[in-house]
C-alpha cells in the first residue's frame, strides 16, 4: 500500500465521524406554519418558509424562523445546499416555565441545510442581569461558517427568575 493512499482504518474512522456528526445533532420540532414562492420551477419552487420551534426547556416560549429553501430536482430529494440566510423572532405565548436550570448558554434547535455539510443552529443564551432569554441563529458548514445572524430576545416577567447550572 502506498504511504500516501489512506488507510481502511482511516477512511472508516472519518466516514464513522461524519455520520455521528450528522446524525447526533440536536432533535429538531418544527412546526411548518407557511411559506412563499420565490423562483417557479417546473420541478419545484424555490420558497421561504417559517417554521415554529417550541423551545424544549423553556415552556411558554417559541422562536419562528423564516429560511430559504432550495428547490428543483436537488430540493425536491432533499440534496439541495439551502441558503445559509435566515431570521428568527422569539415570543412568549403561555405562561413561561423553567422545569430545571439552564446552562448560560445552548444550542436548543438544530437542522441540517444542506445533505452533509451545512446546519442551522438556534443558541440560546441566558441575559440575567436584563431577566431575559436571548435567542441566537447562525448556520455553519463542516468547513467555514457564515457570519450571517439574527437574534431575538424575550424578556421574562417580572419575578421569574431564571434557574441557572
Amino acid at each position: 500500500m502506498s504511504r500516501f493512499a489512506p488507510s481502511p482504518l482511516r477512511v472508516t474512522a472519518l466516514a464513522c465521524a461524519t455520520f455521528a456528526s450528522v446524525t447526533c445533532a440536536l432533535p429538531v420540532h418544527a412546526q411548518e406554519i407557511g411559506s412563499v414562492n420565490t423562483n417557479f420551477r417546473i420541478t419545484g419552487s424555490d420558497r421561504v418558509v417559517v417554521e415554529a420551534y417550541d423551545d424544549p426547556a423553556v415552556s411558554g416560549v417559541t422562536c419562528y424562523v423564516s429560511r430559504a429553501r432550495t428547490g428543483g430536482i436537488k430540493g425536491t430529494l432533499g440534496i439541495a445546499e439551502d441558503p445559509t440566510e435566515a431570521s428568527i423572532a422569539c415570543r412568549q405565548v403561555g405562561p413561561v416555565k423553567i422545569a430545571e436550570p439552564l446552562k448560560r448558554q445552548a444550542d436548543v434547535f438544530s437542522e441540517r441545510m444542506s445533505f452533509i455539510f451545512k446546519t442551522l443552529h438556534v443558541v440560546r443564551i441566558v441575559d440575567e442581569k436584563r431577566n431575559a432569554l436571548v435567542y441566537l441563529t447562525y448556520s455553519d458548514r463542516v468547513v467555514s461558517g457564515s457570519a450571517k445572524n439574527s437574534v431575538s430576545a424575550v424578556a421574562l416577567p417580572a419575578g421569574t427568575t431564571i434557574p441557572l447550572r
